[in-house]
Formats: structure tokens, C-alpha cells, sequence
């Protein structure tokens, strides 16, 4: 099982994108823990959104297809309409 996932920050007031083959909170842990990159920046990321997929194929082209979006609204929007139901 692979997942396309959204994180945010609020200390940051940012969102990250990406996609994993490793389950959600193991992703997770290794965002918050100590590393060099973009989610270093901050020790309140989240998860916020996520999708399923059965590769980790499609959960790359999911991530890709989002970030292609280039608009924090349409991406607020997603998140939105996924704890609406």
C-alpha cells in the first residue's frame, strides 16, 4: 500500500506534499525527527489529507498532479472537501 499525503505546519503556516510506500505515521515520525530538508523546518507538521493507492506509482503521480495544481486554495479546497463528509 502506497499514499499520496498533504502535511501541515502551522508554526510555518505551509503545506508539504508527497508520497510514500511506509505507512502514514512512520512517514510521519521521520518528518518530525531530525534531518536536513524542508520539513526541518518546523516540528509541527501533520497529516491533513491523504489518498490510498495500491502502487507507489500512482501515489507519485497523484503528488505530481497536485503540485502541477501550483494554488494553495484548490489544495485547501481538497482538504476541505475530504472532512466535510
Amino acid at each position: 500500500m502506497s499514499y499520496f499525503y498533504i502535511l501541515y505546519s502551522k508554526s510555518l503556516n505551509q503545506y508539504y506534499i508527497g508520497h510514500t510506500s511506509e505507512s502514514l505515521e512512520e512517514r510521519l515520525r521521520k518528518h518530525l525527527s531530525n534531518h536536513s530538508g524542508f520539513t526541518s523546518k518546523a516540528k509541527d507538521w501533520s497529516v491533513v489529507y491523504s489518498e490510498k493507492f495500491d502502487s507507489k506509482s500512482k501515489a507519485y503521480l497523484r503528488e505530481l498532479e497536485v503540485k502541477k495544481w501550483k494554488s494553495r486554495l484548490r489544495i485547501e479546497k481538497l482538504i476541505q472537501n475530504s472532512s466535510a463528509g
